[in-house]
């Protein structure tokens, strides 16, 4: 391939490496719908331990793409993640890139 005509980068290199982990891809998805969750229910939701769940959210939240509330609800201690508005933006993000892949992958199968 010559310098003057460059090889187009695959889809797949737009993944971000953030979002694109399935912990995180799921905080962020079942955020996108819920907008704000406590901890226990993503924890039961996505079958995560207490300290996966919370190294992917701090991670997450290190970016900006959620918000850690705490506080307590009938005097227990409660943590409630909410998606932010750059965390909405990843989002979209992520899954345009991936409805990409997925409809490259359909269309082989019609060559």
């Amino acid at each position: 391939m010559s310098e003057s005509n460059p090889i187009s980068p695959h889809p797949a290199s737009a993944l971000d490496d953030v979002v694109h982990h399935r912990a995180r891809l799921g905080i962020l998805t079942v955020l996108g719908e819920v907008r704000t969750a406590t901890f226990s229910y993503l924890k039961s939701l996505l079958g995560l331990t207490d300290g996966n769940l919370g190294r992917h959210i701090e991670v997450l939240a290190g970016d900006g793409l959620v918000s850690i509330t705490k506080g307590y609800e009938n005097r227990r201690p409660r943590t409630w993640v909410t998606i932010t508005d750059s965390g909405d933006v990843a989002l979209a993000g992520e899954m345009a890139v991936l409805k990409q892949l997925l409809n490259q992958f359909e269309e082989r199968d019609l060559l």
